[in-house]
């Protein structure tokens, strides 16, 4: 099973995130942004030039963590 992720140029250990946030608009019209938290504290921002992009990692992000878990 696969244990990390590759998004937006990093390659994330998929049992090293503690929070995923929503999407929501990045700061100076940057496109739309979520931010992953790490067991460390530190916060990788990913932005997308569109919503459904930025959503569409999001989602994409969250099922490889479930699946990680599900055994």
């Amino acid at each position: 099973m696969k244990n990390t992720y590759d998004i937006a140029g990093f390659t994330i250990v998929l049992d090293k995130i503690t929070m995923i946030s929503a999407v929501f608009q990045a700061k100076n019209d940057e496109g739309w942004q979520f931010n992953i938290r790490l067991v460390s504290g530190d916060f990788l921002p990913v932005k997308r030039p569109d919503r459904a992009k930025a959503t569409l990692d999001r989602e994409l992000l969250v099922k490889a963590i479930n699946e990680q878990f599900a055994g």
